[in-house]
């Protein structure tokens, strides 16, 4: 199992997949690393000589992955906030900030129903 940015990689997977498991890395972003340390993308994570392993190390050090680009997205977050602007008040209130309606979806985002009991008709 090669052990890349502090994630394991499962070494079943094939190269340009078992990257992905790290946050930041996509596939167009894991075929540009494989490609610099020129390593076949089908070659599977178990085939990957102890080279082709440190020279994947070498080229994903380069980007910003894991710990350090979560807490630069999470400034990002904070500076929206801080400064009042419309997503930095979505983000605020919960709610989505790319212009989706509200009305009946985002549950993800408003979390669990709170559903509102009905006003009572006054009884004469």
């Amino acid at each position: 199992m090669a052990r890349i940015a502090g994630i394991d990689i499962p070494k079943n997977k094939r190269g340009v997949i078992g990257l992905t498991y790290i946050f930041g890395i996509g596939k167009s972003k894991s075929k540009e690393i494989l490609a610099a340390a020129k390593v076949d993308e089908n070659t599977k994570v178990q085939d990957w000589t102890d080279k082709e392993i440190n020279e994947i190390r070498e080229q994903v050090g380069n980007s910003t992955i894991e710990g350090e680009l979560r807490s630069e997205i999470q400034l990002n977050i904070k500076r929206l906030m801080d400064i009042g602007c419309y997503r930095g008040i979505r983000h605020r209130s919960g709610l989505p900030l790319r212009g989706q309606r509200t009305k009946n979806n985002s549950r993800t985002r408003k979390g669990k129903r709170k559903t509102v009991a009905n006003k009572k008709k006054a009884t004469k």
